[in-house]
């Protein structure tokens, strides 16, 4: 993802006139007002309700949905902690408890500093080498406690 802009009403205007044409041009839109501001702004959802004639519930149905979509601006680092069966079997609950007290917020959240954000997921596809987290796009398995300080340690000096 590119630099995120602040909130434009008249760029997302733009935007979403470049793609509501499409078939199914409420997920393209939906992205790419992500994608151009890092999150989709509430004044957004009747733009797009607007546009293409959808009730203002059903793109917020849609935004809601998935889980890649977000209200609000997400941290520097997303971290996403599998939650799924083989992870939990191995384990996950209490990194996951771990990293939630280490950086002072739980699932779902961003951290003040807006640094980290934490996501549940619930598979990263990497069962083998549960339990898994992906941590700004990258996959890592068999992660404990330790290699989860490890990675947010890492994250930290680089930023």
């Amino acid at each position: 993802m590119s630099k995120a802009q602040e909130w434009d009403a008249e760029r997302a205007r733009s935007r979403i006139q470049e793609l509501a044409h499409l078939p199914g041009a409420l997920l393209p839109i939906l992205h790419a007002l992500q994608d151009d501001f890092g999150h989709i702004d509430k004044a957004a959802v009747p733009l797009i309700a607007d546009a293409l004639n959808l009730s203002h519930a059903e793109v917020h149905g849609v935004i809601t949905f998935y889980h890649d979509f977000r209200y609000t601006p997400h941290g520097k680092h997303v971290l996403k902690l599998c939650r799924a069966e083989s992870c939990q079997a191995m384990g996950c609950e209490s990194m996951i408890r771990h990293v939630e007290q280490r950086l002072g917020v739980k699932l779902g959240a961003t951290t003040d500093d807006q640094l980290f954000t934490l996501e549940p997921v619930y598979c990263l596809g990497n069962c083998a080498l549960s339990p898994a987290v992906m941590l700004d796009g990258k996959l890592y398995g068999r992660v404990s406690s330790d290699v989860a300080d490890s990675l947010i340690e890492n994250a930290q000096r680089h930023a």
